[in-house]
């Protein structure tokens, strides 16, 4: 069986936002439980990562990271049609993921203790972003 949704994310500017409960829900959703949720973003000035989700410093530093080798207003970017930031929320969604598999097992996705599920903008100005999932497998 295969079930695909939409998740619509308001993002507030660059940084992390946490999806899992929304993935977590599609997948109930999908009746599916064992398998494979696929979690792709469609955007190229986003990512998908899969990270810590106990200790708030690891996207800060992750952050800090890609600042350093994706800076805004780099002088040797030629595009920027839509401001300093937009080659390198570029560089940075090439540098990541546009797309996540997740294990199903018993109708959840089976993470980790501490694994989270996060969209990164990597725009400065907040953006609606979109994730399609697709959840495959055996169902109930």
């Amino acid at each position: 069986m295969i079930s695909q949704s939409e998740i619509r994310i308001q993002t507030r500017g660059r940084g992390t936002y946490d999806v899992s409960a929304e993935v977590e829900a599609a997948v109930r959703g999908s009746g599916i439980v064992s398998g494979l949720c696929h979690v792709f973003v469609r955007h190229t000035s986003a990512s998908l990562m899969l990270c810590e989700n106990a200790d708030p410093d690891v996207r800060r530093d992750l952050e800090t990271f890609m600042s350093r080798i994706a800076p805004d207003g780099d002088p040797d970017f030629v595009h920027t049609a839509e401001g300093p930031d937009d080659m390198p929320a570029h560089v940075r969604s090439v540098l990541t993921q546009s797309g996540l598999s997740i294990p199903v097992r018993d109708g959840h996705c089976a993470l980790g203790t501490w694994q989270g599920i996060y969209l990164w903008e990597h725009r400065r100005a907040g953006h609606r972003r979109t994730l399609l999932l697709t959840v495959q497998g055996e169902a109930e």
